[in-house]
């Protein structure tokens, strides 16, 4: 069995979310899916996927080591994370492929399943903290164990432009606010998740993880920029509570540091930015000898759950899944067959390969050109702060 085709497939549902698919065919009529985990760099990350075709296409997709290795380091340059984005989509598309080729699902390749489903939480946002307490409560009602929101803004979107508001010590006591009053909403059972998008200085930071002390959160996300491994330390010194981090790196590397000293608590590996499964298999062994438990980033697709949650059933040290809205309830058109969910559990089918497809026909049909920013912060000095 050899690749013959590997063809980006940028497609947005009739919500507006763009997904960017990736698949890779076989001369034995098998074909797998991959995901890319930076949509709006899409253009850059298209050549570069068709870059590494090159490499790829001709090649035994069993040879997923092998092939990743090539695809990271035959540049001389280690691939960036517009490579790495490209190679995470291929690889898990390869995945796919040994397993629709054995009639086995991806996590029995992985070692097979340590659980029959794992945990997830969804993102339960608001507008208002009247908006944010509703989502919540409704989220539980629905079955959900954890609820998770991002640090608040604190100013709407300024005459079109795109660009919202920040100011950290005004959001500092709005997310005391919520967790207060989402804690009281949902009682002491929940879990909370409460991620900070790296909007935050470190001093902010250390002040409101103090103040949330109390109301117990699973954990803090990303509390400071991604750029210095090394500056964890000065945070863990200082916060009481457990951390989560990781979404945006790209291989192994940058986790190096703080799992090797022990500086997060769980490590949020983005299957379709770090390096595809083959790498964010590595990192979750890797992790397993400090203790510190994974916690896949996915907000993304129906691919990237699959991928997710195919890793998480095989691996011993799972914290909980992100996964933004509950499988099969969205995007069926294009995906018609998903992975499966119930009462705040997720699992993958035991079908061959992922237990996720598309429909060409609909892909086509919704085919989009994968660009532009994400929203954008400022403070009230003009000042950026990350989105």
């Amino acid at each position: 069995m050899k690749v013959t085709r590997i063809t980006n497939m940028p497609v947005q549902d009739e919500a507006g979310r763009i997904y960017y698919i990736v698949r890779v065919d076989t001369d034995a009529g098998i074909h797998g899916l991959g995901e890319v985990g930076i949509s709006k760099w899409g253009r850059a990350i298209s050549s570069a996927v068709d870059h590494l075709a090159e490499l790829v296409i001709g090649a035994d997709p069993w040879e997923t080591e092998r092939l990743w290795q090539e695809m990271f380091r035959s540049g001389f340059f280690p691939a960036d994370k517009v490579y790495c984005c490209a190679i995470s989509a291929i690889d898990i598309a390869l995945w796919d492929i040994k397993g629709k080729s054995v009639d086995m699902p991806v996590y029995k390749l992985l070692g097979g399943p340590v659980r029959n489903k794992i945990v997830c939480y969804p993102h339960t946002q608001g507008s208002s903290l009247d908006e944010l307490v509703d989502n919540c409560k409704q989220a539980v009602d629905e079955g959900w164990k954890f609820v998770r929101w991002g640090q608040p803004e604190t100013g709407g979107e300024l005459e079109g432009s795109g660009i919202s508001e920040l100011e950290p010590v005004k959001s500092m006591r709005m997310a005391v606010e919520q967790m207060t009053k989402v804690r009281e909403a949902v009682g002491p059972e929940i879990q909370i998740c409460f991620d900070v998008h790296t909007r935050l200085d470190t001093a902010h930071v250390v002040q409101m993880c103090r103040d949330l002390e109390p109301l117990k959160p699973f954990f803090i996300e990303d509390p400071i920029r991604s750029e210095n491994q090394g500056s964890y330390r000065n945070l863990r010194r200082q916060v009481n509570l457990p951390i989560a981090a990781g979404e945006q790196w790209a291989s192994k590397w940058p986790f190096r540091e703080v799992i090797e000293e022990e500086l997060i608590d769980y490590a949020r590996i983005d299957l379709c930015i770090v390096g595809g499964i083959t790498e964010a298999l590595k990192i979750t062994h890797w992790a397993e000898t400090h203790y510190i438990d994974i916690v896949p980033h996915n907000p993304l697709g129906p691919v990237s759950a699959a991928a997710c949650v195919a890793l998480t059933m095989a691996s011993s040290n799972v914290g909980v899944q992100e996964m933004p809205r509950r499988p099969g309830s969205y995007a069926t058109e294009l995906f018609p067959q998903q992975i499966e969910w119930e009462d705040g559990f997720a699992w993958c089918p035991d079908m061959p390969g992922l237990g996720v497809d598309i429909d060409m026909d609909a892909a086509e049909r919704a085919a989009v050109d994968p660009h532009g920013w994400l929203p954008r912060l400022r403070r009230e000095d003009g000042a950026i702060t990350n989105w």
